[in-house]
C-alpha cells in the first residue's frame, strides 16, 4: 500500500491580517500534482485543517474544489481522502460527501458519535475507505478521549481484513510526545492525548494538526529525502502545507508512505515542498536594528535582489520607533506589488521590562476563539492580563447580561400576535 500524506492546508489564510495566501497555496498544488503524478499512490490524505476558517468564502471554496478536481482528473485511479481538522466546519466538509464520491474523493466530516457503541452494528464502515491495497480508517478532529470508539473501528477492520492487508488511520489530533515547534504554545499547556487512546490495529496514524513534520519516538534524519523504515505501528505528522507563521522555521514536506503488510514494515519518505515565498528576519546576520532609519536602509538592499517573501524586523529594546513605522515600511514595500509582505510583529532583543510584557503576550488561534461560546472562557485565559480582577464580579455581571437578554426575549414575544405566537409554540415542540 503506498500513500501521500499531507495535513493543515489552511486554504484562504490571510496572514498577518493583510496578505492573501492563494498564490502560494497554487504553489503547493502544482508540486503536489506533480508527485501524484510521480509517485502514482494509492491514495492521498490530508488529515484535517483544509480551510483557515469554519466559514470559508466561497472564492476559497472554489479554489478548493478546483484543486481537488483538477488532481483527480490528472491521477483519476488514486483515491483522496480528506477529514476535518478544528479550523474545519464539521457539518460543512460532510455536507459535500455525497457528491465528491464522484471524484473516487472521499470526505469526512462529522465525528462518530459519543454514542456509537449503542448503534446498530455497521455504524463504524462511514469511517472506513476501502481500497484494493488496504483500508483507511478517515476520523476527523475529535474532542475529548473516544478511545473506546476508535478501537471499534479498527475491531470492524480487523475482523474484515483477512487478507492482512495494510491499515491505515487519519486523525487530526495532538498526542503525547510530539514537537510543538512553531505553534504559540508549549506542553505545559497543550492538551495532549496519549497514543494508546488511539487504540491498536493501524499500521500507520496519519495524523494532521501539529505543522512540524515529525515520526514519533524516531529522530528526524538530517537527509529528509533518505528513506527511513520502520516496524508498524507508525505515528507521524506530515507537517502543514505552508508555513503557517514565520515561527515554523523548518522545511515542510509531504510523506511518502509504504506498507508492505499488515504489521509489516512502514517505509516513509519525503517531498520537500518549495515555498513561494520564503520568511525572512533582518538584519539577516543574527544581529538586531537599533533605529528606524537602519532598519529601513537595510529593508531597502535586502528588497532589491529579486526574491520574494515576508520581512520581519529585529530591533534592540532600547530602539525608538515613530509611531507610524509600520506604515513607513508597507510604504517602502508598495512598489514591489506584494512580492515582498511585512510582519508587523517584531522581534525585540535585550532584557528590560518592555521586552517581558511582549513576551507574555497571549495569542490565540481563530478557531480557538470560535470555540469560546462562553465569554467567561476568555476572560479567564486573560485573567494574569489584569492585576486584581475580580472573576466572581465578572460572573456576576455577565448572568445578569444573560438574564436581562432572557427577560427582554421573553417580553418581545409577548408582544407578538397571539397566532404568530400559537405558530411558534407548536413548532417548537415538534422539533427533536
Amino acid at each position: 500500500m503506498k500513500i501521500l500524506h499531507t495535513a493543515d492546508l489552511h486554504l484562504g489564510q490571510i496572514i498577518y491580517q493583510n496578505y492573501d495566501r492563494s498564490d502560494e497555496h497554487r504553489h503547493f498544488f502544482r508540486q503536489l500534482e506533480q508527485w501524484c503524478q510521480e509517485e502514482s499512490p494509492d491514495a492521498l490524505l490530508v488529515s484535517g485543517d483544509v480551510f483557515d476558517i469554519q466559514q470559508p468564502s466561497a472564492t476559497v471554496k472554489k479554489r478548493f474544489t478546483d484543486y481537488f478536481v483538477h488532481l483527480h482528473r490528472q491521477c483519476p485511479q488514486m483515491h483522496i481522502v480528506i477529514t476535518a481538522g478544528n479550523h474545519d466546519s464539521a457539518s460543512r466538509i460532510q455536507a459535500d460527501s455525497a457528491v465528491w464520491q464522484l471524484a473516487n474523493a472521499h470526505l469526512v466530516g462529522t465525528p462518530p458519535a459519543v454514542d456509537s457503541l449503542d448503534r446498530v452494528d455497521g455504524w463504524q464502515q462511514s469511517f472506513v475507505v476501502r481500497l484494493d491495497s488496504g483500508y483507511v480508517v478517515a476520523l476527523p478532529y475529535m474532542t475529548g478521549d473516544r478511545r473506546t470508539i476508535v478501537q471499534a473501528i479498527l475491531d470492524y477492520v480487523a475482523q474484515e481484513n483477512t487478507q492482512q492487508l495494510p491499515v491505515v488511520m487519519m486523525a487530526h489530533q495532538a498526542v503525547t510526545g510530539l514537537d510543538p515547534a512553531g505553534h504559540h504554545f508549549d506542553i505545559g499547556t497543550l492538551k495532549t492525548l496519549d497514543p494508546a487512546a488511539m487504540g491498536h490495529g493501524y499500521d500507520y496514524l496519519a495524523l494532521g494538526h501539529i505543522h512540524k513534520p515529525q515520526t514519533l519516538g524516531h529522530p528526524e534524519d538530517a537527509d529528509y529525502r533518505s528513506a527511513s523504515c520502520h516496524q508498524a505501528p507508525v505515528v507521524r505528522y506530515s507537517g502543514s502545507a505552508l508555513h503557517v507563521s514565520c515561527d515554523e522555521a523548518y522545511p515542510h514536506t509531504v510523506s511518502v508512505v509504504e506498507i508492505d503488510r499488515h504489521g509489516g514494515q512502514v517505509s516513509v519518505r519525503q517531498k520537500r515542498i518549495d515555498e513561494l515565498c520564503h520568511f525572512y528576519v533582518l538584519p539577516s546576520d543574527g544581529s538586531s536594528f537599533t533605529s528606524a532609519d537602519e532598519a529601513l536602509q537595510a529593508l531597502a538592499d535586502f528588497v532589491g535582489k529579486g526574491e520574494r517573501g515576508y520581512i520581519r524586523f529585529c530591533f534592540d529594546v532600547r530602539a525608538d520607533l515613530p509611531s507610524n513605522f509600520d506604515q513607513m515600511v508597507y510604504d517602502a514595500l508598495l512598489p514591489f506589488d506584494d512580492e515582498w509582505r511585512y510582519n508587523p510583529k517584531m522581534l525585540w532583543t535585550g532584557a528590560s521590562e518592555k521586552n517581558e510584557t511582549r513576551k507574555d503576550e497571549l495569542v490565540f488561534e481563530v478557531a480557538e476563539l470560535q470555540q469560546m461560546t462562553d465569554p467567561m472562557m476568555f476572560v479567564e485565559r486573560t485573567k494574569d492580563q489584569y492585576p486584581g480582577l475580580d472573576l466572581e464580579d465578572v460572573r456576576q455581571a455577565f448572568e445578569e447580561v444573560k438574564a436581562e437578554m432572557l427577560l427582554l426575549r421573553e417580553e418581545k414575544e409577548a408582544r407578538r400576535p397571539a397566532a404568530s405566537r400559537t405558530d411558534s409554540q407548536t413548532l417548537n415542540a415538534t422539533e427533536p
